[in-house]
């Protein structure tokens, strides 16, 4: 029998169900294009050590250990001899949990014990062999994990309680092995906890841990797969995006903004990446963009002039250049927080107007509110302004409507935090041009370039150039002012259409 089998038919790590969106089983095809991030040379070095240090099916480990298998056969001849070698000395996992160490060593070794009759390793001594697994508590302080930040009463109120989710690799780090020295740190980290807020619905991101908990062990090179949400920051991702960001030896960048294109039938907001970072080598990456099974390659820093953020799309970088030439300030400016006149969605709301009350835009329904409800921006009620949902979400392919449908708020009018305000003028005239400006493909274009979640905060408007509203706006016009090729307005097109009704 082949020690380390190569052909399986059909391979059952293929056949994996997903724990959830958030814990997501690596594809056997993915796997391996990581890999294939790695130099050549590298499985023929019996030297190299590898960890994943979030194990869940142990796919990295095993398709590690096939290349091994077949570049050190000049080095080690004998089969069982080499089998021996790559597993004990050269791969090396931290799992999540007890089910995945289970699991991943069954995927490895040929069976759940590494000691096993059937191990395909034959000098293990202890049945866990190279794959940890301990079952750790959270420190609590101040009812906030330390390491993690999980919330201690959501955690309690948790019905199962057969899993801790104090991942190994980002809680406590007194495991033996992390005391070696590793060429590659590789996996696919859970995304993200419940925090406990919105009703349930609340999570905190907790990727991004893996992957600065894998930087402090300095291996020469690190490949994860991880939630493409980093690029615009926020929930707790801010410094880490930064970090990301300026950091020059992050090489090569794969993106897929649709995540089905990575994990067949998984719905990951914002898509997913996977990365390339090589200690010892730095300078631009090579950005990968994957749409639709096209892929566009491009040699650029992670960080363009005068951006905060990833630009997304290659094609789009040479159309921010175009726009940054105007030196215009950005829509940034007028578009307001959240919550424009500190008003909740609990406000009650009633369907016909009363002594003192104000219009109110809500959700589920319109209606009208008590003056006295209104805790700031009182003056621009008698002004015109154009409101928009800071929330809209959308799945399938391409093109998107991008944004919620934009209408005018009249005077004497508000809203509760289910909008934002774009403007504030004296007459409606302007805010109708502020809103043909909105229902362009143009405009809604520069918003997807920010906007990798649902979440439309005043933040994804920031690469939206300001405009004069005296006048009215429509694509055409937009294309000529900031000299957008016939190539460029397809690109456009193909990205972006407007809600029904708009045109």
């Amino acid at each position: 029998m082949n020690l380390l089998i190569k052909n399986h038919n059909p391979d059952v790590l293929s056949c994996l169900a997903n724990l959830s969106n958030d814990e997501v089983f690596s594809p056997v095809v993915l796997a391996n294009k990581m890999l294939d991030l790695l130099p050549d040379n590298f499985w023929s070095n019996p030297n190299v050590k590898i960890l994943d240090p979030a194990c869940k099916s142990g796919v990295f480990l095993r398709e590690a250990a096939k290349r091994f298998n077949d570049g050190l056969k000049t080095i080690i001849k004998n089969k069982q001899e080499r089998a021996n070698h790559i597993f004990n000395n050269q791969l090396y996992g931290i799992s999540l949990t007890q089910l995945t160490a289970l699991m991943s060593r069954r995927s490895l070794y040929g069976s759940k014990h590494a000691n096993g009759k059937f191990s395909l390793c034959s000098n293990f001594k202890n049945p866990d062999g190279n794959i940890f697994y301990t079952n750790y508590t959270h420190l609590w302080k101040r009812q906030r994990c330390h390491y993690c930040n999980l919330n201690e009463n959501s955690f309690k109120r948790e019905s199962a309680k057969s899993e801790n989710y104090a991942y190994n690799f980002i809680h406590k780090l007194d495991l033996a092995i992390l005391n070696m020295k590793f060429d590659v740190i590789i996996g696919n980290p859970p995304y993200q906890l419940n925090d406990g807020g919105g009703m349930g619905t609340s999570a905190i991101p907790i990727y991004h841990l893996f992957v600065q908990q894998a930087r402090k062990l300095n291996p020469k090179y690190m490949t994860m797969i991880i939630p493409s949400r980093w690029y615009s920051g926020g929930k707790g991702l801010d410094k880490f995006r930064n970090e990301m960001l300026e950091d020059k030896r992050i090489r090569k960048l794969i993106d897929f903004f649709d995540s089905k294109d990575c994990f067949p039938g998984v719905d990951i907001s914002g898509g997913v990446c996977y990365f390339l970072w090589d200690r010892d080598n730095s300078g631009d990456c090579e950005v990968k963009t994957i749409r639709n099974g096209i892929e566009n390659i491009s040699n650029r820093p992670l960080l363009e002039n005068n951006a905060d953020t990833f630009v997304r799309f290659n094609e789009a970088v040479k159309i921010l250049k175009k726009i940054s030439i105007h030196k215009e300030s950005s829509l940034y400016t007028l578009v307001s927080e959240r919550r424009p006149y500190g008003i909740s969605d609990s406000v009650k709301i009633k369907d016909k107007p009363f002594g003192g009350s104000v219009k109110c835009y809500s959700y589920p329904t319109d209606g009208y509110i008590n003056f006295k409800e209104i805790k700031k921006n009182t003056e621009e009620l008698l002004k015109f302004k154009v409101f928009i949902a800071k929330a809209y979400g959308e799945r399938g392919n391409f093109p998107y409507v991008v944004i919620g449908k934009p209408f005018i708020g009249e005077k004497d009018s508000c809203c509760t935090e289910t909008y934002l305000q774009i403007g504030s003028f004296k007459n409606e005239y302007q805010a109708k041009n502020l809103l043909s400006y909105v229902n362009t493909k143009f405009f809604r274009f520069l918003v997807l370039l920010k906007k990798n979640t649902q979440n439309a905060s005043r933040s994804v408007y920031s690469f939206v150039p300001n405009q004069n509203f005296e006048e009215t706006w429509n694509d055409e016009k937009l294309y000529k002012k900031y000299s957008i090729t016939k190539e460029e307005a397809n690109f456009i097109n193909s990205l972006v259409r407007l809600n029904n009704g708009e045109k």
